[in-house]
């Protein structure tokens, strides 16, 4: 073969190669969001809560943390 066929036939490959990989992450991408759909539709149905971020949990901690002594001081007790 001549030097240009190898670089063109080199190019070629990979392209289809990174085509593929593509398709590939592209069929997993949406499988997954179809699973999270799934998930959160089970979860409203059933009426479970649905998965709640760290942040959000911690957020949620010390909003009742800040309850029980505003409690505190209105019942008189000295914390």
């Amino acid at each position: 073969m001549t030097e240009p066929n190898v670089y063109i036939t080199l190019a070629l490959t990979s392209l289809v190669a990174l085509a593929m990989i593509v398709t590939a992450g592209l069929a997993g991408w949406r499988g997954w969001l179809s699973l999270r759909r799934l998930e959160l539709d089970q979860a409203h149905d059933t009426g479970l809560p649905v998965a709640v971020s760290t942040g959000a949990r911690i957020e949620v901690a010390d909003l009742k943390e800040r309850i029980k002594k505003l409690e505190a001081i209105a019942a008189g007790v000295d914390l």
